[in-house]
């Protein structure tokens, strides 16, 4: 009896995903557990595994782009030649299938990925499948001379299929190009809309010497090395924030028609920047547990799969407050847009030296040179008034400053 390929429960909140792409054919042989296809939720790529040893039979749903509802059939596998049961692809799958479909999706991560199967990518191609990847190649093809078909105009197998039937066919020609939307940036789109639309937005901004932090990091940086974890700034604005959070919860909270919701768990985001597709924004589940280093650790795991799209749908989601460094890239302050329904969002400029008035230990004033940082904090006007944010983001500069 073949095997039914599912869309498994990616997530307690996932119900709908979106496929990409498939890295098999039908009638190639797959191991269990090896990647037939991968989709997408919440700007997460996720491979779907095969639930038994064999034979990609028959692919059901096909179409790149097209949006699947968990306990959809997809595909069929089994032995070779051996037949589906008709009258029996359906696009749903009865309710007692579920667990399987949670299984399968436990299974996943804990099975390598075959070396075969690993997605590439490009900067200026984005997404290229395994498939793809491997007959160019073969074949030498220069990848860029190509119009792809798919979705956000990502090169499809039929496109290189194509190309090689016919050159001067889907060769790019004239001298403008138009930016293919990808699935990140629409979605990035859609949401930051949502956000203005949703919520007022209101923007304080405080600096902070950044001197306390940098000569910790300093004195702390090899002892962290030794334990493998690289101490970065960012562990020590995801602590600030958290001891910020605890003096004032309402900024922990989101809106809805009967109140302020006010979480128990502070669940930090960090905006990750992804290069050209974008960005994204793994969270770091209770923050208020963690010590430094645990907090240094697991900003170093995210990041790196984040980069990698190795994060899983539910490292994504239930983030009650978010922190975006956009001095990575040279800014000195900004005004974010808020990541709903969370009620604020802490920006980070770019550390930055600058001459200012301190006062020394008997209490004259002196100028000095000092390595500060703009912080700045977008927040929704129908939670925070602008004293209580004031007084939040004042918090976490003192919890920088005299760190």
């Amino acid at each position: 009896m073949p095997t039914k390929v599912l869309v498994p429960l990616l997530g307690e909140a996932v119900e709908e995903v979106t496929l990409v792409t498939w890295l098999k054919t039908e009638g190639d042989p797959v191991e269990e557990f090896e990647a037939l296809l991968e989709v997408e939720t919440d700007k997460v790529v996720t491979e779907i595994p095969s639930p038994s040893e064999g034979v990609l039979l028959k692919i059901i749903e096909n179409e790149e782009g097209k949006v699947l509802s968990v306990g959809t059939l997809l595909a069929w596998v089994g032995v070779e030649s051996e037949e589906i049961p008709a009258g029996d692809e359906e696009p749903r799958t009865p309710v007692d299938e579920k667990p399987a479909l949670a299984k399968q999706a436990e299974s996943a991560p804990q099975k390598e990925t075959p070396l075969n199967t690993v997605p590439k990518h490009d900067s200026a191609l984005g997404f290229i499948s395994p498939v793809v990847a491997k007959i160019a190649a073969e074949k030498n093809i220069d990848l860029q001379q190509l119009a792809g078909t798919g979705r956000g105009g990502r090169i499809t197998k039929d496109d290189l299929l194509a190309y090689l039937d016919n050159p001067q066919k889907t060769v790019k020609t004239g001298s403008e190009n138009i930016i293919p939307m990808t699935p990140v940036r629409r979605a990035i789109a859609e949401h930051m809309v949502r956000s203005r639309r949703t919520s007022p937005h209101v923007t304080t901004v405080m600096e902070v010497d950044f001197s306390a932090v940098i000569a910790h990091r300093k004195a702390n940086k090899e002892a962290f090395a030794r334990d493998g974890v690289k101490l970065t700034f960012t562990p020590y604005f995801v602590a600030a924030t958290t001891t910020a959070l605890k003096s004032f919860p309402i900024a922990n909270g989101s809106w809805s028609d009967e109140g302020v919701i006010l979480h128990k768990d502070i669940n930090i985001g960090m905006a990750t920047s992804l290069g050209e597709e974008g960005l994204i924004v793994p969270v770091i589940k209770n923050a208020e547990r963690m010590s430094l280093l645990g907090l240094a650790e697991k900003v170093n795991d995210l990041a790196e799969r984040a980069r990698a799209n190795k994060l899983k749908p539910d490292e994504v989601r239930d983030g009650t407050f978010t922190i975006t460094n956009h001095g990575v890239s040279g800014s000195l302050f900004a005004m974010p847009i808020i990541n709903q329904p969370q009620t604020a969002i802490l920006g980070v400029g770019a550390i930055q030296k600058r001459v200012v008035v301190v006062t020394d230990e008997s209490g004259a004033d002196m100028i000095a040179i000092r390595p500060m940082v703009y912080l700045t904090l977008t927040f929704d006007h129908r939670i925070l008034d602008g004293a209580i944010a004031d007084y939040f983001l004042a918090k976490i500069v003192e919890g920088l400053g005299e760190w």
